[in-house]
């Protein structure tokens, strides 16, 4: 006995095995089509700078097509390792930022406490 049809189209079960949870698969295709929906809305400009579809599609809103990348394994989900300490080089610069970013602020004030 066949089931019958649903709403969503690709199913729901399918996208979970392949995002492996209902969170990872949210934030993948939420992400997915802001980036869809950007492409879309800069085209007239000719910026470029966006991901277009990668795949022909008859849907007209973004999650949808979206869901339709993902069931066609166009996007995937990918593990980000963390690192729980950032390296001393990183440090270092987080450091160097800082520390111009306060003597701009009080170069800043300086100037503006002379012409006062």
């Amino acid at each position: 006995m066949k089931g019958h049809d649903t709403m969503i189209t690709p199913e729901i079960e399918g996208l979970l095995d392949r995002a492996e949870s209902k969170f990872r698969l949210v934030a993948l295709s939420s992400k997915r089509a802001r980036q869809i929906n950007s492409y879309f809305n800069q085209l007239g400009e000719g910026l470029g700078a966006s991901i277009p579809p990668q795949l022909p599609s008859t849907a007209r809103k973004p999650l949808s097509i979206a869901f339709e990348e993902i069931s066609a394994d166009k996007i995937i989900p990918v593990e980000i390792s963390e690192e729980s300490e950032p390296s001393e080089e990183e440090l270092m610069a987080i450091e160097d930022m800082e520390v111009s970013e306060l003597e701009e602020d009080v170069e800043s004030e300086e100037t503006s406490d002379e012409s006062a």
